[in-house]
């Protein structure tokens, strides 16, 4: 059985600094995922990372308008040392070697970013992620004598012993179907978020929310679930992402009468306001009959130079042309909001650490929070890297101190045990794609930028109904090589546990703040809910609590743009 000090899951940008971190500080480390590392869904960011970096700027300000767009929810420690952090994580990068944008005096230069008070979104082009992912893969690899790559094993369960602390974990090969344990002193959660239980999506395919069901099913609660963010700008068929990138060049947006119509919404931010308030103003003007016929409003980067455009935003160049047939440099292209992000996730402290001793969690699978109920958008990859980095820090000293543990047999016996469970089902249950799709949309019309209680109930309804009806899911690949039959089974599982949680924390909060819109409770209520919401496993079912939000020195107020 393989041992490691620090065992991290999931290698996209908050798993491979973990991993940096881990091995700078002297541990030895693993590092598995269930995709080549540089597949991971971090590759797809694409508008940029915050920092207060220009003299002209600070961290204090950039805390702020992560607190204001948090809507007040996010715990005000963590933001502080997220922006405090921000601009030397940029100089590691840059010094790593990832080719930021330099300006015409040669100086590291931004982009506008949506709640941002100051350009401060440092960019590589519309590949900021990609970038950075393949830069710290190289690094991965000059640490080989420290660091072990794992590539394209499945975490099926996470492991604990009797003390109930988090041990490593259960993994399958997935090239062979051989199923190995993993120990390891310390854990860390680096598996990203849960967008495919939502259809259509800008997450990859892979985001299954493995992580949060597995640290879920083992006790460690979860915070802030009902916060789910929907991008203002994604292609209405696929939800293909378009960059907020576009609107911090200069884009417009328009509805079918050609009027600008966030002059209403956001007089002073435009297209430039926080997510949650442009993803329902364009909602909005859909809902009320001034969308164009195909449900969408039109985004126009026409407004932007083509030259820039060519220059600056050359993927969604491509992504226009390949999958809308548009000229995005010649014509508007429609949009609507789509699903993008969970704020929530592994409820954690700013050092990675969970109610699990020894499990940690950083990235989009954790919630810290940085993000309350709405993320400014690039905070994402800052989040994914300071708190990995502090995560796998942190989880290196931990190891220090603790004796390797030793997994009984019995336990890859169980393991196997599960996997001929799924791979023996009995044919003509339903597909495992008709559950999936019915779930998406499901989540999609009923836990999306606008909730009620009737939508909500009939949601958690059908959420409920196909967990009974999962583990009767179709298998028809009964093989060991590269089966997607069995991980597709087992994420299913993965996704119905996130859905099930999103769904009763979006109930049990009952006023709209940032990403969370009640119709029915349609104003922010500060004397009731301004506190977390935590949904934890009791027997077979989520039960619900709260968290405070940690406030340091920003009070609520109303929030405008």
């Amino acid at each position: 059985m393989p041992a490691h000090d620090v065992l991290i899951i999931g290698a996209g940008l908050a798993g491979q600094r973990a991993a940096l971190a881990a091995a700078d500080a002297g541990a030895s480390v693993a590092i598995l995922s269930k995709v080549h590392p540089v597949r991971s869904h971090s590759v797809a960011a694409a508008g940029g990372i915050n920092a207060a970096l220009n003299p002209e700027d600070s961290w204090e300000s950039h805390a702020f308008d992560t607190v204001k767009g948090s809507d007040y929810l996010g715990d005000q420690d963590a933001i502080e040392i997220m922006c405090r952090e921000a601009p030397d994580e940029i100089l590691w990068l840059e010094h790593a070697g990832v080719t930021f944008h330099r300006n015409g005096t040669g100086h590291l230069g931004t982009r506008a970013f949506g709640g941002a008070s100051q350009a401060r979104t440092y960019y590589v082009a519309d590949i900021t992620g990609q970038a950075i992912l393949h830069v710290l893969y190289e690094r991965l690899m000059m640490h080989g004598e420290r660091i072990s790559r794992y590539e394209e094993w499945f975490t099926t369960q996470l492991l604990q012993d009797e003390s109930g602390a988090c041990v490593g974990c259960v993994a399958r090969d997935i090239r062979t179907g051989a199923l190995e344990v993993f120990n390891a002193k310390s854990v860390i959660l680096a598996s990203g978020g849960a967008g495919q239980a939502f259809k259509p999506t800008t997450n990859a395919l892979i985001c299954t929310g493995d992580g949060i069901a597995q640290a879920y099913r083992i006790g460690a609660p979860l915070m802030d679930m009902e916060m789910i963010q929907y991008h203002p700008t994604t292609l209405a068929e696929n939800g293909f992402l378009i960059t907020e990138g576009a609107r911090g060049e200069g884009a417009h947006l328009y509805n079918a009468l050609g009027e600008r119509f966030m002059e209403k919404y956001a007089p002073n931010k435009l297209e430039l306001a926080s997510r949650d308030v442009v993803s329902r103003a364009e909602q909005t003007e859909i809902n009320e009959g001034r969308g164009f016929p195909d449900g969408t409003i039109a985004l126009d980067i026409t407004k932007v130079p083509r030259k820039r455009t060519l220059e600056a935003l050359r993927e969604i160049v491509n992504i226009g042309k390949d999958f809308a047939g548009v000229d995005i440099t010649r014509e508007p292209i429609h949009i609507r909001p789509g699903m993008h992000y969970i704020m929530g996730g592994v409820k954690t402290d700013y050092d990675g650490q969970t109610s699990i001793p020894g499990l940690y969690a950083a990235g989009e699978v954790a919630c810290v929070s940085v993000h309350g109920g709405n993320r400014l958008g690039a905070n994402s990859l800052l989040d994914t890297l300071i708190f990995g980095r502090r995560s796998g820090d942190h989880a290196a000293q931990r190891a220090r101190g603790t004796a390797m543990p030793r997994s009984p047999v019995s336990v890859l016996n169980d393991a196997q045990g599960e996997i001929d469970g799924i791979l023996n089902r009995p044919t003509g249950g339903r597909r495992i794609s008709e559950i999936k799709n019915e779930l998406g949309e499901t989540m999609n019309r009923y836990v999306a930028v606008y909730r009620d209680a009737d939508g909500l109930a009939t949601a958690l309804e059908i959420v409920r109904r196909l967990k009974d009806e999962a583990p009767n899911a179709a298998i028809d690949d009964k093989g060991t090589v590269f089966n997607q039959d069995v991980l597709a089974a087992v994420e299913l599982g993965y996704m119905l546990d996130v859905a099930e949680a999103i769904v009763v924390a979006a109930q049990e909060r009952r006023e709209s703040r940032g990403a969370q819109f009640r119709t029915d409770y349609p104003e922010r209520n500060d004397a009731e809910w301004l506190h977390h919401i935590t949904v934890s496993l009791n027997g077979d079912g989520p039960s619900l609590g709260t968290a405070p939000v940690t406030m340091t020195r920003w009070e609520p107020q109303e929030r405008t743009y």
